[in-house]
């Protein structure tokens, strides 16, 4: 049950409660250890004071020296199992942590990350993480360890004299209770913090990406100043809750040492009314000069702790959210997808309504219809990017929920409007097709994707590191080296999302020459919003407020004088006009 608790608490794996168990054990052996070592340094100063006032014979001094020694040598080793518990194993415990967390987003329906503020994830996957990382390393531990030691060293206390013992350690649980009060309001600081850290992210991020912009339009001044404000009150927020917690810290810290007085003061009136000897007095007074070191580091890091939940309930959450599950097989008896009975609602708004139309291999089947009428959505619920909310997608004969969406995806290739490249060559970035490809099959897909034309004019060819994102190559140039991934995958499926929407009536040519090679004898489904690039499909599905309005050969639905038809008519008299 504590396990459990500590588990979700502090967002720790399973190996996490084992090691922060592990750090508990070997605190309280260092804590009791400690003690013991009072105990020693009691007996020698009884021993001795026993020799000087009645004239007891000397102890062997070769007794004390080989306790002390041997004293020396088990309190290096506790202490180093300590430090491997506490510090060794929870650094391999927050990179088991990375790794799971990753895993875990990995395996999330893409409509999860819709929903969530990149810069808020990137802050709980470093910020967040370290932060646990740091607690469970200097607090958990030797919290917990702290807890018990002084628990067990109260009762031997008490077979000693009850009454110092109550004066002894009465401030541990009053400054306790007083710092766990004030837990809600240091939570409630970490919140705003960490939102403050988010807008600060957000702006820096924003300011980037957007830098162009900004300075075109001369409002790097004014960017800038926003992004200060949001600076500051940033700094504003860490301050307020640093402040806040730290007044019951420091007041905790004192409340607990007041046990130095009464202790003082008790055992000095017991000693006056003769119900104990000096000796004893002494045992207590050795006894509270180490009882409360086992809490300084624990106070001191318990507002981190605090605020640390924050960062574990963010973590949580990410676990909580249910993951796209399925078989990790996949046989489909060929590759028509079929819609049946389709809805899918995004942040509570109904988006498809019973989408039911058929998408046949060897064919091409183009999505149409004004923007937000669910062109995209139907595109990623066919490759299980998002879960349909009501309604089956069948891929083959398969219900695609029932197979996990990277095996689902190996018969998928995607090409989009808005091509995502890395900082690398153009080699490894067409290779990321298909893992494992050798160079003679990137450059055949490159080449059959009308690529060769450019690369052979960079300095380096194919090893040319194309900057971020491809900032180095045009947007053509960036929308071929898509096409050449997908033709490297070679997957029977092919998703375009607006490949060629905006691009320039040349580039758009080479593209779709790119393209027909792509196309060949695959199921295809294409969305676009230019009629003559849909013109050509086999079969059209018009979409309309998340319904099919209609769907037919395109010559049949120009006939028919419809939806499909006013589009159509709609782009020729912009396009006369635009002429």
């Amino acid at each position: 049950m504590f396990g459990k608790s500590l588990k979700r608490k502090y967002a720790l794996t399973d190996r996490g409660v084992h090691n922060t168990k592990m750090g508990m054990v070997w605190t309280v052996a260092v804590n009791l250890l400690m003690m013991l070592g009072m105990g020693l340094l009691y007996f020698m100063m009884q021993s001795f004071i026993g020799t000087l006032t009645k004239n007891e014979p000397l102890p062997n001094p070769w007794l004390y020296i080989g306790l002390t020694v041997l004293f020396v040598i088990i309190s290096l080793f506790v202490h180093i199992m300590q430090y491997r518990a506490t510090y060794g194993l929870v650094y391999r415990e927050i990179k088991d942590t990375r790794i799971s967390l990753a895993e875990r987003l990995r395996k999330l329906p893409l409509g999860y990350f819709s929903k969530r503020d990149l810069a808020d994830l990137t802050e709980t996957i470093m910020g967040d993480v370290n932060r646990l990382e740091h607690v469970s390393s200097h607090c958990l531990g030797y919290l917990y360890g702290s807890y018990i030691s002084t628990a067990l060293i109260a009762v031997m206390l008490a077979f000693y004299d009850w009454r110092l013992m109550i004066a002894c350690l009465w401030g541990v649980p009053v400054a306790f209770a007083l710092l766990f009060g004030s837990r809600r309001l240091a939570k409630r600081q970490s919140e705003i913090a960490k939102e403050a850290a988010v807008t600060v992210s957000d702006g820096i991020q924003e300011a980037l990406e957007n830098i162009r912009e900004i300075r075109a339009a001369n409002q790097e001044e004014r960017y800038l100043d926003g992004l200060y404000k949001k600076i500051d009150a940033h700094e504003k927020t860490l301050l307020k809750g640093e402040l806040s917690t730290g007044v019951f810290v420091n007041a905790a810290s004192v409340i607990m040492r007041l046990g130095v007085a009464t202790t003082v003061l008790t055992g000095a009136g017991l000693i006056l009314s003769g119900q104990i000897d000096f000796m004893l007095f002494f045992l207590f007074l050795l006894v509270i000069t180490r009882v409360y070191a086992p809490f300084d580091q624990s106070l001191a890091m318990i507002a981190e702790m605090f605020m640390s939940q924050v960062s574990a309930d963010r973590l949580t959450e990410i676990y909580d959210t249910p993951t796209a599950e399925g078989a990790d097989t996949f046989s489909p008896d060929g590759h028509d997808i079929v819609f049946e009975n389709v809805g899918f609602a995004y942040n509570d708004e109904q988006v498809l309504k019973g989408v039911s139309f058929t998408a046949k291999e060897g064919e091409v089947t183009a999505l149409v219809g004004p923007s937000g009428s669910g062109k995209s959505t139907c595109a990623r619920l066919a490759a299980r990017l998002w879960d349909a909310s009501e309604g089956s997608i069948k891929v083959g004969g398969v219900d695609i929920s029932t197979v996990e969406p990277e095996t689902l995806l190996t018969d998928f290739s995607m090409v989009f409007q808005d091509v995502v490249l890395f900082d690398d060559t153009v080699m490894e970035n067409i290779r990321l097709g298909r893992h494992g490809a050798s160079d003679e099959e990137v450059r055949a897909a490159a080449k059959a994707a009308n690529c060769d034309e450019f690369v052979n004019k960079l300095p380096q060819g194919y090893d040319t590191p194309i900057g971020e994102n491809g900032a180095k190559l045009s947007g053509g140039e960036r929308q071929r080296i898509s096409i050449a991934r997908a033709l490297l995958k070679n997957a029977p499926i092919v998703l375009l999302d607006e490949a060629t929407a905006s691009l320039d009536v040349e580039n758009e040519t080479k593209v779709q020459g790119a393209l027909s090679a792509l196309l060949k004898n695959k199921t295809v489904l294409v969305i676009a919003h230019r009629m003559r690039t849909v013109q050509a499909a086999d079969r059209i599905i018009v979409l309309k407020d998340g319904r099919v309005a209609e769907a037919g050969k395109p010559e049949d639905l120009l006939k028919q004088n419809g939806e499909f038809a006013k589009m159509v008519r709609l782009q020729q008299s912009a396009n006369l006009i635009s002429v």
